[in-house]
């Protein structure tokens, strides 16, 4: 097809370390390695994007303001952090108007605009620049990693007015994507022929196999992503390998550790916490582990994508249920038999170049 302008808006952007930065940065990467014109709409960050916009192809245009900072502190102040983001979405909800303003500066006129939540008052936002500028795009794609009203992330059902808001962005946009096909129900039925299933996509050129058998002294397997109690709580898998008389050696690959702090002091050299290191970087060290943890979510509207990773290196996969851990499972991972293992089906439709080709096929319909 011939080249065409595109338009990606997105809060999260390289080199940020989040789903949403890789989806958004791989998609630019992509589409500009076919031919296609791109530009980023991203937030303000301290970085700059020359060397990358020259290696790459692609403008970026980080001008949003970043929404405040979440209130900090503990007791009332936790209590009341937590109830606005609850009930109005805030801090997040400022960035409705932030990404609407400057929508409303683009001079440019764009083939295909691409909006990317988490969160989604990026694509609110979106939907308010475009009421008021019609001729911005020809096509507006709300890509959705995560279901708005019926994620399941949440500890209590959203309010009964964020389902009016959510129809109400499901009418004005043109499609709306999601990474599987579990998360259609999750979304006004009256809006579900809007959906299409395209998932998340990676560049396999750059992921390689690279475990080592016999490296390791002792079975080392390691999780990478958030956790946070009540959702994605390792604690009770913690408490199966205390009990366990079986030596081993468990990273963590996390920024939530606090409410983990007394299984170091009980696990000692067993658990190991590290920070976030770049994508390329984690890659090779969770290569090198002899399985990789992944920790199931409530339903089945939601998949981890590090599942993808975990597939590509070819490493075994220890699915568990956080709240119902098998331990017969565990014991059996930790004595090497992975005949349990999580199989990721049809791999290459994550191939950005696979991923990117749904995303013309939308535009060309």
């Amino acid at each position: 097809m011939n080249p065409i302008k595109i338009l990606i808006v997105t809060k999260f952007f390289y080199p940020e370390i989040t789903p949403r930065a890789f989806r958004a940065y791989e998609l630019a990467r992509e589409f500009s390695n076919q031919g296609h014109k791109v530009e980023v709409l991203t937030t303000k960050r301290d970085f700059n994007y020359s060397d990358l916009e020259e290696a790459c192809g692609f403008k970026v245009k980080a001008t949003v303001n970043n929404e405040p900072r979440e209130i900090q502190g503990q007791g009332f102040k936790r209590v009341l952090r937590y109830a606005l983001l609850y009930l109005f979405q805030i801090p997040y909800s400022f960035l409705i108007f932030y990404f609407k303003k400057a929508l409303l500066q683009e001079q440019s006129q764009y083939d295909m605009l691409i909006s990317i939540a988490y969160p989604f008052p990026v694509h609110f936002g979106t939907a308010l620049a475009l009421k008021k500028n019609k001729t911005l795009t020809k096509l507006w794609i709300a890509d959705c990693g995560d279901p708005f009203v019926g994620s399941q992330h949440g500890r209590l059902p959203y309010p009964f007015y964020y389902k009016w808001i959510e129809k109400w962005f499901c009418k004005k946009v043109d499609y709306i994507t999601v990474p599987i096909k579990e998360a259609i129900p999750a979304y006004p039925k009256k809006y579900q022929y809007k959906i299409k299933v395209i998932p998340q996509g990676f560049n396999f050129s750059e992921i390689a196999p690279n475990y080592i058998p016999g490296k390791n002294k002792v079975p080392t397997f390691a999780y990478a992503g958030n956790l946070s109690p009540g959702l994605r709580d390792p604690r009770l898998l913690l408490d199966v390998l205390i009990a366990l008389n079986i030596d081993f050696k468990f990273i963590v690959y996390t920024r939530n550790k606090g409410f983990l702090e007394s299984y170091k002091t009980e696990l000692k050299d067993k658990l190991e916490f590290r920070d976030y290191v770049p994508r390329s970087v984690l890659l090779k060290e969770l290569g090198q582990m002899d399985f990789l943890l992944n920790l199931e979510n409530k339903g089945d509207t939601q998949q981890p994508s590090k599942l993808i990773d975990y597939a590509l290196l070819e490493r075994p996969v220890l699915s568990i249920k956080p709240f119902n851990v098998d331990k017969n499972k565990v014991v059996e991972f930790l004595k090497g038999d992975y005949n349990n293992s999580l199989e990721v089906s049809n791999v290459e439709q994550y191939n950005i170049i696979n991923v990117v080709a749904k995303f013309l096929e939308i535009f060309e319909e």
